[in-house]
């Protein structure tokens, strides 16, 4: 498995690290939440600039980072006009691609929210374009920050269950009609699917716990409830998720009103998938269940593990080592502490302060380009499947000398600092 994943130590680069970092965010939408734990005014870090298409989402931006925030209509104009140390692209999916690849050829660092793009393809032309840049790339899997996630691996690592050979994961997707089939998500032409789009975080999460990339997947699935709903008034223009959002009342899924005008991507998915070293896993999504949460069960040599809630009010990961029928008093039993801070169980600021942190340092990170390039490929592979009867499909590997430059920490980059506002070769 090629990664940049595991070690937190920092990389070296010289010039001055106490310059605050100029940064930008494109899309306003509901995850351009995440660019708030960016904005700290001399702290290190300020959003100066932010681009949506929609003037309507411009008054969000002012709320957010002052009124001194300068606003585009387009992203262009924004690299025309700004000096900039960082982008975050949280835009919807199949613009990751051309606004990724745009600003890492101007030399701009670039976080870019998941899927890093809706094909294999395009991820791997996002990837040549960091290194043919030599501009920093960041990837929002902020799952790898998750108490749950981070407590699971630890175990896993630290040998309470042995060699890990199989990982089972369910996804119960609760709010996914109001989430998810009420706007641009609902169209395969935005996503795919929402097996790549919503799975990516758990394919992710599989591989890093497995320590293995998907080779080989088959999938099964089918637009099994909101396709019978013939409400596809839409959402007003410029209104984003919390606007129509209402756990209360939009219960059953049947009931559900003002879908998409398009609605051609599965509510329902299931693949199983082998792993590279032998490891088998399956993952599992469902878009109208009661509840939602994931649940990850992983099976080794000498014992099984599984978390019981994720980023909710609480958690806790359970762990199995003797044989026995059926008892829920586990032989170990880890409390997660939930995170006061708000953003997917404190995930969130996690994520933002290692990209920072590796803007300025470079350096290893616990997200990993090439990682998410590989969860991409394992959903466009699944979905393929899906779509064709479950024909089994391999999985697309990534260049190796493409893996090799970031795993070696996007090296181009580990030789450039700050100094006045500037980057700078060292050397």
């Amino acid at each position: 498995m090629t990664d940049t994943t595991v070690d937190q130590a920092t990389g070296e680069a010289g010039g001055s690290r106490s310059r605050e970092l100029r940064l930008a965010v494109i899309g306003l939408g509901l995850r351009a939440t995440v660019a708030r734990h960016a904005h700290r005014p001399g702290e290190g870090s300020r959003v100066v600039a932010a681009v949506d298409t929609s003037p309507r989402m411009f008054d969000r931006a002012r709320a957010w980072f002052g009124d001194d925030v300068r606003l585009y209509a387009g992203h262009r104009a924004l690299l025309d006009a700004e000096e900039l140390d960082a982008v975050f692209v949280i835009t919807p999916d199949h613009t990751h691609e051309q606004l990724a690849c745009e600003l890492l050829a101007a030399g701009v660092a670039v976080f870019v929210e998941k899927p890093l793009a809706i094909t294999t393809e395009g991820c791997d032309r996002v990837l040549e374009a960091a290194r043919a840049g030599g501009a920093r790339l960041y990837v929002g899997h902020n799952m790898r920050h998750m108490p749950v996630v981070r407590t699971m691996r630890e175990l896993i690592r630290r040998g309470e269950i042995g060699e890990v050979k199989a990982i089972w994961c369910r996804h119960f997707v609760g709010h996914g009609g109001d989430f998810y089939f009420k706007d641009w998500h609902a169209d395969r032409r935005n996503t795919t699917g929402l097996l790549l789009q919503k799975g990516a975080h758990d394919l992710d999460v599989i591989h890093w716990l497995a320590g293995a990339y998907t080779e080989r997947v088959t999938a099964l699935g089918g637009l099994t409830v909101y396709g019978d709903i013939t409400d596809r008034s839409g959402q007003p223009p410029g209104a984003v998720m919390p606007d129509w959002y209402d756990p209360e009342n939009n219960w059953p899924p049947l009931s559900l009103t003002g879908l998409n005008p398009v609605v051609d991507v599965e509510d329902l998915s299931m693949m199983v998938m082998r792993l590279e070293g032998g490891v088998h896993a399956s993952y599992q999504q469902c878009h109208y269940t009661p509840d939602y949460w994931r649940n990850y069960t992983v099976i080794g040599t000498e014992g099984r593990l599984e978390n019981f809630g994720d980023h909710g009010e609480s958690a806790e990961v359970r762990v199995w080592k003797r044989r026995s029928g059926y008892r829920a008093d586990a032989d170990l039993v880890i409390p997660v502490p939930i995170p006061d801070e708000d953003g997917h169980g404190g995930s969130d600021p996690l994520l933002v302060a290692e990209f920072l942190r590796f803007v300025r340092e470079g350096g290893r990170t616990d997200t990993s380009p090439v990682a998410a390039r590989e969860a991409v490929a394992a959903g466009v592979a699944a979905t393929e499947s899906l779509r064709d009867g479950g024909r089994p499909v391999t999985v697309a590997r990534v260049a190796p000398e493409l893996a090799r430059w970031f795993e070696e920490g996007q090296r181009v980059e580990e030789r450039q600092g700050f100094e006045g506002g500037q980057r700078v070769e060292e050397g």
